[in-house]
């Protein structure tokens, strides 16, 4: 016997605010489709953690908002409410119309990958990112390994890519003049052997 083929709910993005406003569990919305977020791994949480007060020690006194995970950006080109895992927005902050809780003016993203989300963090997300006017930096960060990749926006339509390795090796991040070591970022972190 054939099943027949559920058809896919197609929300829209005042649908899912509502929806993601009374949920417990946080969700991305990407063109019409509403997708549950799972929660990271120890090491996915430490290393945001740990960027995040790298971050707030070099940027303090300075014109910059620091996000970690709980912080949802609209892409309105892509149709996408996401929510990255470390995001700086220049002061002042912009919201999206009609919206206290949804910036949509980050000047710098980080995300931490895991098994599941690598493929989507390198391609249609960051895609998708580079369509905000503001967005200047992006970093990948392996948890399960020291790497680190690392985009700088040169021109219209144009990135630089840099990946790193070594635990004497320092990113300069251009857009906020702050730069951090890869020592700093896998501070106590320990991999774990498949």
């Amino acid at each position: 016997m054939i099943m027949p083929a559920q058809t896919k709910i197609a929300y829209t993005p005042e649908e899912y605010l509502a929806i993601e406003i009374s949920s417990e569990t946080r969700h991305e919305y990407i063109n019409g489709e509403i997708i549950p977020i799972t929660g990271g791994t120890p090491e996915h949480n430490e290393i945001a953690s740990i960027l995040n007060a790298i971050l707030r020690t070099n940027l303090k006194g300075k014109p910059y908002s620091i996000f970690i995970a709980d912080q949802r950006l609209w892409i309105p080109e892509r149709k996408l409410y996401t929510y990255p895992d470390v995001m700086i927005v220049q002061r002042p902050i912009q919201l999206q119309i009609g919206r206290k809780d949804t910036v949509i003016n980050p000047i710098f993203i980080a995300e931490v990958l895991s098994q599941s989300t690598k493929n989507y963090d390198k391609d249609e997300k960051f895609s998708a990112y580079r369509t905000i006017p503001t967005f200047q930096e992006y970093l990948l960060i392996d948890q399960y390994s020291q790497h680190i990749e690392y985009y700088s926006k040169s021109g219209f339509n144009q990135w630089i890519f840099s990946e790193y390795n070594n635990s004497e090796d320092y990113i300069n991040l251009t857009s906020i003049s702050c730069e951090i070591s890869l020592l700093e970022v896998y501070d106590d972190i320990e991999f774990k052997t498949n």
